[in-house]
């Protein structure tokens, strides 16, 4: 096995300007995304009330996901996340392959996120298609923008996005609580319990996003510290709101919790009353804008590090040190973001091709990113054994993935094609 190296103390230099707070509210951005907009349904529909126990299985996970990457992160600030771990453990064509994938399912996911709360604003104000493809391209430049201006900005915007998120899924969930009912369990498994493990594939989507901000590593002021302290915070307030959604939506919704395709803008309706889409879609937008927001951060600072490295063309590599604004990759993130959205809406498909060319890459990504874990955390350590825990949980969420793995099968083959003819052209790849 080979060595890993050496690894610099970090923990009592001031790196970068993220603190403790604005890292936790780029992680809950990440991760408490645009999953509980739509997916407690989709869930719901698969599942029935025994979906609760996919969530919980997820939430569960959570835990050594965030340990390792936060460990990780801690260990090697660098802005190529995932893909430097994987580069220490396996090698160069192993960290452009997670790379790739990582980086190229973020201008996928983003547009995908964008019409779901594009969805939400249309129910709201009107104005079908249209609505949701402008709402979608205003976030995709929102988001640009903020990050354009560097991650003092991003973060700031990211702290009061999550405070407001989190205030308005409480106020959903418990002015709801009143309508609550334990008869809306029963059946608890109406389609065996095998369909725990569709919904369990369904949620991923909801899950993804723990390791998306150790690309940032290097910004927050004291990584070592910091990092997992803000990955902590996130664990803890992620279960939590998630848990807490998917419960009342089953016990206040019940039958219809699967057949909801607003399931928040069904909670607010129960316990506010009134007609509520325009506040269901403002929280929907806030949920987006986070998540996007926290992945073009991440993408932006992976694209110039790969660009660094060799992965990706040199011209990306200016902005890769802690401290700069990766701006060249924020503009192919964004431009191809943009390419993904006009395509869409132009195939009038909708959001869901989207999706599934996304699940099956980050699925990938953790599957490699805990796989170099074992390698490089300290063994007998508690990242180590959380490590473990999560490469055997993520092994089976590729199971269940199945076919959407696809797309991360052409990217890696398009990853080790273009280090070939980087090879071939007499550039070396690392």
């Amino acid at each position: 096995m080979t060595e890993a190296p050496a690894v610099h103390d970090v923990s009592a230099q001031s790196v970068g300007r993220l603190t403790v707070w604005q890292g936790a509210a780029l992680y809950v951005g990440a991760v408490l995304g645009t999953g509980v907009i739509a997916l407690p349904a989709l869930a719901a529909r698969a599942a029935g009330p025994a979906s609760l126990l996919a969530w919980l299985g997820l939430v569960l996970l959570s835990v050594p996901l965030a340990v390792t990457f936060s460990a990780l992160g801690a260990r090697y600030p660098d802005g190529g996340g995932v893909s430097t771990y994987v580069r220490h453990a396996f090698g160069a064509r192993a960290a452009a392959v997670v790379g790739w994938c990582f980086y190229f399912a973020v201008p996928a996911g983003s547009p995908a996120a964008g019409m779901f709360a594009g969805a939400y604003a249309a129910t709201a104000f009107g104005g079908g298609r249209r609505t949701v493809a402008l709402t979608a391209a205003a976030l995709l430049i929102l988001v640009a923008v903020a990050n354009w201006f560097g991650l003092t900005v991003s973060g700031r915007l990211q702290l009061v996005l999550a405070v407001l998120l989190v205030t308005l899924l409480l106020a959903a969930v418990i002015a709801a609580l009143p309508h609550a009912h334990l008869r809306n369990l029963h059946p608890f498994a109406p389609h065996g319990w095998t369909a725990i493990g569709s919904a369990a594939a369904l949620l991923v989507w909801s899950f993804a996003g723990w390791e998306a901000i150790t690309h940032l590593a290097a910004d927050f002021r004291h990584p070592a510290r910091d990092l997992p302290r803000a990955a902590a915070l996130a664990v803890a307030v992620v279960g939590l709101l998630y848990l807490a959604v998917a419960v009342a939506g089953v016990l206040v919704l019940g039958p219809a919790a699967g057949t909801a395709d607003a399931p928040l803008a069904e909670l607010l309706a129960l316990g506010i009353g009134g007609t509520v889409q325009v506040l269901a879609a403002a929280a929907a937008l806030l949920l987006t804008l986070g998540t996007m927001n926290a992945y073009f951060a991440g993408a932006a600072r992976l694209g110039a590090a790969l660009g660094r490295d060799g992965a990706l063309p040199a011209w990306l590599a200016r902005g890769s040190d802690a401290g700069e604004v990766p701006r060249r990759s924020l503009a192919v993130v964004t431009g191809l973001s943009g390419l993904a959205l006009a395509a869409t809406t132009a195939a009038d498909v909708g959001p869901q091709p989207l999706v599934l060319l996304t699940t099956g890459s980050f699925v990938t990504v953790y599957a490699l990113g805990t796989a170099a874990a074992l390698r490089l955390l300290p063994r007998g350590g508690l990242p180590h054994r959380c490590a473990l825990l999560a490469l055997v949980a993520v092994t089976l969420l590729l199971v269940m993935t199945g076919w959407y793995l696809l797309w991360s099968l052409v990217v890696t083959a398009s990853a080790l094609g273009y280090l070939r003819w980087r090879r071939t052209a007499g550039a070396p790849a690392s």
